[in-house]
């Protein structure tokens, strides 16, 4: 049963869904953060929809076939990197709403900080990045009792500890990096 539980947080719980999760509740529940639905499409298609692209581009190509898991773990984090990017210049050329540039501008920082760190060898978790930002996010932007939204971190944890798939150290500094990038922005813009 816990296994079981494990993994549907897990998959839950995936940067991309993440993303999409927090920025579908944002647009239904405060209409100031994307004061126009092509705020929000951009927003979806670059932390969302660009991310998944690399699981079938891998599939198209044999070459990348063959690298197997890692290499699709590789591929989506490039792909996330260059959609944060490239959300966050569109936005910027838009010149979309200070709170959609807040997101934006989070999410490019945390995916390069991220970058970063795993060319430097440092392992960090990118699953408990992708879930510390959103929450942090969702909380600033919701106030009340949008900071529960912060009792996912934990859950997280146990699901990627539990599975085997992080050490703790790491699901700290990926979960830090996000947290942090969304507190800065926050206070800086």
């Amino acid at each position: 049963m816990k296994d079981k539980l494990a993994k549907i947080v897990s998959i839950i719980t995936i940067a991309p869904v993440m993303a999409f999760l927090m920025l579908t509740f944002l647009y239904i529940f405060d209409k100031d953060v994307f004061r126009e639905p092509v705020y929000y499409v951009i927003a979806v298609l670059s932390l969302t929809v660009f991310p998944v692209l690399a699981y079938p581009f891998q599939i198209m190509f044999p070459k990348l076939r063959k690298t197997g898991r890692d290499g699709q773990r590789k591929l989506a984090f490039i792909f996330a990197v260059i959609g944060y990017l490239a959300g966050l210049a569109v936005s910027y050329l838009l010149n979309a709403p200070r709170d959609d540039m807040m997101i934006m501008v989070s999410y490019a920082i945390s995916g390069s900080i991220l970058a970063l760190f795993n060319l430097c060898h440092i392992k960090a978790s990118g699953h408990a990045c992708g879930v510390g930002g959103p929450c942090v996010l969702c909380a600033y932007f919701l106030g009340g009792c949008g900071w529960l939204i912060l009792l996912l971190i934990p859950l997280i944890f146990w699901a990627r500890l539990h599975m085997k798939r992080h050490r703790f150290p790491e699901l700290i500094i990926g979960a830090s990096i996000s947290m942090i990038s969304a507190c800065i922005v926050i206070n800086v813009m």
